[in-house]
């Protein structure tokens, strides 16, 4: 039956204890293949999801030559090779660096920035996010310091809405709404907040990504004057947190003004975390952009290459990756979104949010994954088709429209952020539970029929 359960162990509780790190993170990377069942894997980073037409075929013919013929989406809109060959680094290596996908070798793990993937492309949703976020990769590559940063750490440049706010970043950029009067290109303000501090500081635009470095590498300041090898802010004993007070004091050294607040704003306009969702999105001067998904965050490059083929056809030549496991196209004519949308749900992209295949993800499971008990994407995908994306419960028992996620083993790979079903596998059969932030309650469970075990 669904029930709540506690955080699952990423999540840190308030109050307990961080684990020690004792050593540095393993987390892949393009040049750092990581060891799978499948083969091996590499996983490219692309701050921001930004990905130009030529990036992107790049990334397709890697997979065809290199890898297992897919690319899989990442949460925090990197893309991912599979089932490549022991030994093909240096030609991997070779194609993404001729592509511009790796502009400095060293700092290739740290380049983790999540932006608003609809910036720019809705009314009330400011371009120059997408700005910061070039910006701060250009100031994270070139920094010597950021390189002690660990491949989990991670940037968040929200449009002012609120989607990203919950995607649990280190260090986050909130574009604040320009003031009534304010001159075009004045650049605005921003609001940094790291961690979960509730307190925030006030920055000039301008000024949004250099500060946001510096709060970085405050953190690593911090982390290493505590001794305990955090990777994260929210690692840092609690007698050693890394506060806003803190950063405006080290923003204050390297001459960057900031305004402390004791408590971020909340969103002018907040909307739900999965805001990016597939369809048609209305864009200014008669463009229009198209948002769709990967059903289980994985495409075939046949996929791929059609999404290319829009964006470069019919859109600005570019694509953006966001961390729902989906893509935006923008920069269509607003007359040939439909036709290019019915193409994509036909090559089997989730087009419609009321698609079975929406808000459901998996782990990789088997036979990828050694650690997992069971092949989890074919029972996720056998659930869709008979009807119950959470096996042995009815669809309206899923409590609030939550993100449902299958996951192989008790590691919970690539699960959502915030509330969520959880579908677990164990030695039992699949256990179905709530996840839910530590402070916020569970409610009341409903009833369901016990979930049958799975196909060992």
């Amino acid at each position: 039956m669904l029930a709540a359960m506690p955080p699952s162990p990423s999540t840190r509780p308030p109050g307990a204890e961080p684990p020690l790190r004792d050593r540095g993170d393993a987390c892949p990377g393009a040049l750092r293949l990581h060891g799978a069942a499948d083969g091996c894997l590499a996983r490219v980073r692309l701050p921001a999801g930004d990905l130009t037409v030529r990036q992107a075929t790049v990334l397709a013919d890697a997979a065809d030559r290199l890898g297992d013929g897919h690319l899989s989406l990442t949460s925090r809109g990197n893309a991912e090779l599979r089932g490549l060959p022991e030994g093909c680094g240096a030609e991997l290596a070779g194609l993404l660096r001729d592509a511009g996908l790796l502009p400095s070798a060293r700092h290739e793990r740290v380049r983790n920035i999540l932006a608003s993937p609809l910036a720019g492309l809705t009314p009330n949703s400011p371009a120059r996010v997408r700005r910061w976020a070039r910006e701060l990769d250009g100031l994270l590559c070139a920094s010597e310091p950021a390189t002690a940063l660990s491949g989990r750490f991670l940037f968040v440049l929200d449009d002012g809405r609120g989607e990203l706010a919950g995607l649990g970043g280190d260090v986050s950029l909130v574009a604040e709404a320009a003031p009534a009067g304010d001159l075009p290109g004045a650049g605005g303000t921003a609001l940094l907040r790291v961690g979960d501090d509730p307190a925030a500081l006030r920055i000039a635009g301008p000024h949004a990504p250099r500060a946001a470095l510096a709060a970085a590498e405050a953190f690593l300041t911090a982390a290493a004057a505590g001794g305990s090898g955090a990777w994260r802010v929210r690692e840092l004993p609690d007698g050693q947190r890394l506060t806003a007070r803190d950063v405006a004091e080290h923003l204050h050294r390297t001459g960057i003004s900031a305004t402390y607040l004791t408590q971020a704003p909340a969103p002018a306009a907040p909307v739900a975390p999965r805001a990016a969702a597939p369809g048609i999105v209305e864009g200014p001067d008669g463009t229009a952009a198209l948002s769709v998904l990967a059903p289980l965050g994985r495409l075939t490059t046949t996929q791929w290459r059609l999404l290319t083929a829009v964006a470069a056809d019919d859109g600005c030549g570019a694509l953006r990756l966001t961390p729902w496991r989906g893509i935006v196209l923008p920069g269509l004519p607003a007359g040939a979104a439909a036709a290019r949308l019915s193409a994509l749900a036909a090559a089997g992209l989730i087009t419609d949010p009321r698609s079975p295949w929406h808000r459901l993800g998996a782990c990789t499971g088997r036979p990828g994954c050694a650690k997992s008990l069971t092949d989890v994407r074919t029972d996720a995908a056998a659930a869709v088709t008979a009807g119950a994306p959470v096996p042995g419960t009815p669809p309206a028992a899923v409590p609030d429209g939550l993100p449902v996620h299958w996951s192989g083993c008790a590691r919970r790979c690539g699960h959502p952020h915030g509330a969520w079903v959880d579908v677990l596998a164990t030695e039992e059969g699949y256990r179905v539970s709530v996840v839910r932030p530590a402070d916020t309650p569970a409610p009341p469970p409903p009833p369901a029929p016990p979930a049958p075990s799975h196909t060992p």
